[in-house]
This record gives structure tokens, C-alpha cells and sequence, in this order.
């Protein structure tokens, strides 16, 4: 049993995955045995029109229990304040997903902090996303950096209550820097983009274990690696059942 903390729906602009329509994902997650699928929208990365593209996502996520919508913002539009309102109110999504390399504003800018307070403020969880794409494939005209996490501690100091789940974190964080923003404030990170055999058992050996959650980056990323790196480390049943869904759980209790 499952929590796929970052699942994308759509369609990647650049390339075509084997899992970007619909009904070839909801089949690989059900494959790989995915009881809960955290799902934001690759057109949340692109598009202006933020509050058309969430508006289809709760609409393709209603059709199945699995996913579980967490809508795109981007604070550089104006209307960012309605688009949390409608994540939250109408749409009833449990959190917000942040790519602030794509929108064009670093964890230094003030808007940042309005952001998250807002979130803070409801209740939401928010996933922020370090990075997309392995730079080795990006588009030549279309070359986006990582997100630069330094100033992130401050962050999580100014708002240590927020849950915060780091997505495609593992090749900008340091095990011992993630230990101590775990440590600072509500953090988590995931899998997807974690390097090396043995990696979430060398991992694990300084994070906390209540903090490591299961990501596959479907459909960027075939969901086979994120399910190898589970078998490559010595895990106890324990620890298993803790990164695969327990710790997800707690963090987002399902409701009935």
C-alpha cells in the first residue's frame, strides 16, 4: 500500500511519457499498488489562465478516489489570493503546489511569505518543487534552473507550523541540511530524485524516518524507480510502511 505524494497530470511540453494521459496513469498506480495519488497539473507551470487549469484538475481528479488535487499558484499573478480561496473553498483540495523557477520569483521574495501565510492561515499543506527536469534533457530555449534553496531556512523559521513537502529536492539538498529544516519547522521531503544504492537508507541515518514520504514524479519519471529505490535499502517492515504511507497519513488523514 501507497501514497504517491507527486504525481503530475497532463502533458509535458517538451516530450511525450508513456503515462501522460489519464487512464495509462491511473492504471500504472494502480499497478504499482498506489492507494493515494497527490496529483498537481503540468499546465500549472505554463499557463496563465492558473485558475482554468485547477478547475480541470478537481474535475479529473473527482473521477477517481485515488487523486488527490493539490492546485497550482503562482503569487506573480494578480489574482493569486482568489486561486488559494478557490483551491480551499470551492474545489476542497488539502494544499497548494509552488514552482517558483517557472513563475519567476525566489524563496527571498516577500509575496513568498504572504503566500504561505495564507496557506498557514487554512489549514493547507504546500508542496514546493525544486526542479522539474533533469537539465541534461531541457529545451535549449527553455533552460530553467533549479529553485535555490538556501534562504529556505529563514522560510521555514517564519513559518514553522506549515507542513511543507519538498518535491525533486534530493539533488539540491544535503542530507544534513534537510535533517535541520526537518528539525526547524513542519518539513518533508520525497524520493523521486534521490541518488545512489542504499540511498534512503544512508538517508535515514540522519532525517528523521517521520519525515521521508514516497514520490515517483509520474509521469516524468517512471514509477519502477521510486518503487527500486525501496528494495535497494535494508528497510525494516517498520520504516517501509513508514515512508510508503504512514507518514503521508498522518500528515493528510484520509477522509472518509
Amino acid at each position: 500500500m501507497i501514497v504517491d505524494v507527486n504525481v503530475n497530470l497532463s502533458r509535458w511540453p517538451f516530450r511525450r511519457t508513456p503515462c501522460d494521459r489519464l487512464p495509462r496513469l491511473l492504471e500504472r498506480l494502480v499497478a504499482s499498488d498506489v492507494r493515494e495519488a497527490w496529483a498537481g497539473s503540468l499546465d500549472g507551470l505554463f499557463h496563465r489562465d492558473i485558475g482554468g487549469v485547477n478547475a480541470s484538475l478537481a474535475a479529473e481528479c473527482a473521477g477517481d478516489r485515488r487523486l488527490i488535487p493539490f492546485g497550482s499558484v503562482n503569487p506573480m499573478l494578480p489574482d493569486w489570493k482568489e486561486d488559494v480561496r478557490r483551491c480551499h473553498e470551492d474545489y476542497h483540495m488539502p494544499g497548494i503546489r509552488l514552482h517558483p523557477n517557472y513563475h519567476g520569483y525566489t524563496l527571498e521574495d516577500p509575496v513568498l511569505g504572504e503566500l504561505l501565510g495564507e496557506a498557514e492561515r487554512r489549514g493547507l499543506v504546500v508542496q514546493l518543487a525544486a526542479r522539474m527536469d533533469d537539465d541534461r534533457v531541457q529545451h535549449p530555449l527553455m533552460r530553467v534552473p533549479d529553485v535555490d534553496l538556501r534562504p529556505l531556512q529563514h522560510v521555514v523559521t517564519e513559518h514553522s507550523k506549515l507542513p511543507l513537502v519538498l518535491l525533486n529536492a534530493m539533488r539540491s539538498v544535503r542530507a544534513a541540511d534537510a535533517a535541520r529544516l526537518a528539525a526547524t519547522g513542519t518539513v518533508y521531503f520525497e524520493i523521486s530524485m534521490l541518488e545512489g544504492v542504499g540511498g534512503i537508507g544512508e538517508l535515514l541515518d540522519t532525517l528523521p524516518a517521520d519525515r521521508l514520504l514516497f514520490g515517483s514524479h509520474l509521469p516524468l519519471f517512471n514509477i519502477e524507480s521510486a518503487l527500486l529505490k525501496l528494495r535497494e535499502s535494508p528497510l525494516s517492515e517498520a520504516l517501509l510502511a513508514a515512508v510508503t504511507h504512514e507518514n503521508a497519513g498522518r500528515l493528510l488523514p484520509r477522509k472518509a
